[in-house]
C-alpha cells in the first residue's frame, strides 16, 4: 500500500491548501487517490472530496478505538492507488501535552505512515533546517520522510532551503510550492466555507495542480509512500454486529447547504446495516419523506434561518413524524432546527420546528470547542443510562431552554477533568444535542435507534 501524511509545522502552514493539490495531481495521473483528515473536521473533507471526487474519510483518535481507526483506514486505502492524509494543526499538536495523542503524529505512528511535513519558507534561510530538525528528534518513533517548502516563489531561494534542510537533517526536500494568489479558500466563523457552496472554486484546482506537478517531485514522494498493509484486508466498514440489522427501515437524512456535516462513514454504517436512506431538503422540500428514522447533522442553519422558517410545511411535517414517534437524531445545527426559534447574530428571530421549546441564540465567539465525552443520565435514543458517548463540539450559538437535560459532558486534558456543563434533549423518541458523534466507536448506538424505530414502524 502506498500512503502518506501531510504534517505541518503549525496550523495555518498551508497543509489543506497543498493536500488538495496533490490529491488533484495525483488524480491527474489516472490514479485513484483516497484521502483522509486526521481530526474530526467536516469542512476540509468536503474539499477533498469535492478535488478527487472520492468521499474522504476521517481518521479520529479520540472518539475511534485504534481498532476501528485500523479497520477504516485500511478497508479504504485498499482500494486505493495512493491515499493522502491531511493532519490536523501542528504535527504534535493533540489533545493535552501527550504529542502522540489525538495528533498528526500519533495517527502516523500508529498506521505506520511516512509524514511530508509542511514548512513555510517565506522570509527564511538555514534556520528552517533548525526547525525541521526539532521536528525530527523530538519523536524519533515518528518518520518524517520528506519536506515540502510552501510559499517559496524562487528557484534560488528554494535551493538555499533545501541544501540546508538536507545537510543538516538528511531528509529529502521533495519541492516547493509559489504563493497562488488565485488560489484562496474563503472562510466564515466555522472554518472554510464549505466546498459545497463554492462549486465554482473547481475550475481553479488545476491551476494548482499544474504549479505542483512543475515544483513537486511527485514521483520520488510516491517511492516514499510505501506503508505495511493489513495481514487480511477488512471486507467491510461495519463489524459483523451491524451488517444487514437494519434491513428494511428507511432513514431520511437532511442534506442541503443548510444541513451538510456527515461523517461520510457514517452514512455507511447504516447503509451496510440495511438502512435505505433517502436525502431530503429542508430548505426546498415540502415535506419530509415518508421514512422510519430521520438524521439532522450540523450544517449552517443560522445562515439560512430565513428560508428554513418561511419552509412552514417542512416545520410542520418535521414536528408531525416527532409527534408519530419517529426516532429522529439532530446533531448541532439538527438542534437548532428542532428548537422553538433561532436568533441570529444580527438579532432577527425566525421560528423553527418546536420540538424543543427553546431559543438558539447565535453570538460572536465560539462557546464550545474540542472534544467531550457525554455520560448519559437517562435513557436516550442512542444510549441507555450510564453509557458514554464520545464526540466534539463546535458552535456559536447558545440554546435557551428550561427543558432538562440528558448529558453530563466533560473535557479531561492528560486525565484531569477541566470542566463540565450539562446538555442534550430527548421529547419522546427525537435526541438532539450539539455533540458531533462517530458511530463506528460504539455500534450499540445504532442498534439501540434501531430497536426503537422498530418498536413504533
Amino acid at each position: 500500500m502506498k500512503a502518506f501524511l501531510i504534517g505541518g509545522t503549525s496550523s495555518g502552514s498551508g497543509k489543506t491548501t497543498i493536500t488538495l493539490g496533490l490529491l488533484r495531481a495525483y488524480a491527474r495521473r489516472g490514479l485513484r487517490v483516497q484521502p483522509f483528515k486526521v481530526g474530526p473536521d467536516y469542512i476540509d473533507t468536503g474539499w477533498h472530496t469535492q478535488v478527487t471526487g472520492v468521499a474522504s474519510r476521517n481518521l479520529d483518535a479520540f472518539m475511534l478505538p485504534e481498532s476501528a481507526i485500523a479497520r477504516l483506514f485500511h478497508y479504504h486505502a485498499s482500494k486505493a492507488d495512493i491515499a493522502i492524509i491531511e493532519g490536523v494543526m501542528g504535527l504534535f499538536d493533540g489533545f493535552g501535552v501527550d504529542p502522540l495523542y489525538c495528533s498528526s503524529a500519533g495517527m502516523a505512528r500508529q498506521l505506520g505512515c511516512p509524514v511530508i511535513l509542511i514548512v513555510d519558507g517565506k522570509a527564511v534561510s538555514t534556520s528552517a533546517a533548525a526547525t525541521v530538525l526539532g521536528f525530527k528528534l523530538f519523536e524519533p518513533s515518528v518518520q518524517i520522510a520528506g519536506v515540502i517548502l510552501n510559499n517559496v516563489n524562487s528557484d534560488s531561494h528554494f535551493a538555499m532551503l533545501k541544501d540546508a534542510i538536507e545537510l543538516y537533517c538528511h531528509i529529502p526536500v521533495l519541492g516547493r510550492v509559489p504563493v497562488i494568489k488565485e488560489i484562496n479558500l474563503p472562510s466564515r466563523h466555522l472554518g472554510l466555507v464549505t466546498a459545497h457552496e463554492q462549486a465554482e472554486l473547481d475550475l481553479k484546482w488545476d491551476l494548482l495542480a499544474d504549479a505542483i506537478e512543475q515544483h513537486i517531485d511527485l514521483d520520488r514522494l510516491a517511492e516514499i509512500a510505501e506503508i505495511p498493509d493489513l495481514p487480511e484486508k477488512p471486507e467491510s466498514l461495519a463489524p459483523d454486529s451491524l451488517i444487514g440489522v437494519g434491513s428494511g427501515l428507511k432513514l431520511a437524512l437532511a442534506e442541503d447547504e443548510a444541513f451538510n456535516f456527515y461523517y461520510q462513514d457514517n452514512i455507511e454504517l447504516l447503509e451496510a446495516a440495511g438502512i435505505e436512506i433517502v436525502r431530503f431538503s429542508p430548505l426546498r422540500d415540502a415535506v419530509v419523506p415518508a421514512c422510519d428514522l430521520i438524521y439532522l447533522g450540523g450544517g449552517y442553519p443560522e445562515i439560512h434561518a430565513a428560508t428554513l422558517s418561511q419552509n412552514s410545511s417542512m416545520l410542520a411535517s418535521v414536528q408531525q413524524a416527532h409527534q408519530r414517534g419517529v426516532p429522529i437524531y439532530a446533531e448541532c445545527g439538527g438542534l437548532m432546527y428542532l428548537g422553538g426559534s433561532l436568533t441570529t447574530a444580527s438579532g432577527d428571530s425566525y421560528p423553527m420546528a418546536g420540538i424543543f421549546p427553546g431559543e438558539s441564540r447565535m453570538t460572536t465567539s465560539l462557546k464550545r470547542f474540542g472534544y467531550c465525552q457525554a455520560r448519559a443520565e437517562q435513557a436516550t435514543l442512542l444510549a441507555k443510562t450510564g453509557d458514554v458517548i464520545r464526540g466534539h463540539e463546535f458552535h456559536y450559538s447558545d440554546f435557551h431552554t428550561d427543558l432538562p437535560t440528558v448529558f453530563r459532558f466533560s473535557k479531561e486534558r492528560d486525565g484531569v477533568e477541566m470542566s463540565h456543563w450539562y446538555g442534550g434533549y430527548q421529547s419522546g423518541n427525537t435526541l438532539a444535542s450539539y455533540l458531533h458523534v462517530h458511530f463506528l466507536q460504539n455500534p450499540a448506538m445504532l442498534l439501540r435507534w434501531f430497536e426503537i424505530a422498530r418498536a413504533v414502524k
